[in-house]
């Protein structure tokens, strides 16, 4: 496990994820010589029959990110995602592949 200091870089909230095919919000971590993305969000398709996941499924996914946004913008005193830029975060990679990332509260 290896963490990082960095910070917010870019925010949006739009279609994004895999193939751009979902719906939530898109982040841009990075650092001194370092930079990932992360995604949260879910499927903005038309569900299939054969689909493995439903529409209560998605709902309640894309209810759980609006939290999550919530209390990001709590921990970072701000009041929409746009402001997110530029804000102070740690982030946690196991292997070289990110696992999780939060806001430096106690720097803010």
């Amino acid at each position: 496990m290896e963490k990082k200091i960095g910070k917010i870089q870019s925010v949006h909230f739009g279609f994004g994820g895999y193939d751009n095919a979902m719906i939530g919000v898109s982040f841009s971590l990075g650092g001194k010589s370092w930079g990932t993305q992360d995604f949260w969000g879910d499927w903005s398709l038309e569900r299939s029959e054969r689909a493995k996941w439903s529409e209560e499924d998605r709902i309640k996914k894309l209810g759980e990110v609006v939290m999550k946004i919530n209390k990001t913008l709590k921990d970072a005193n701000k009041s929409s995602v746009d402001d997110l830029i530029d804000v102070p975060i740690e982030v946690t990679f196991i292997n070289n592949t990110l696992n999780s990332w939060r806001i430096l509260t106690e720097v803010l």
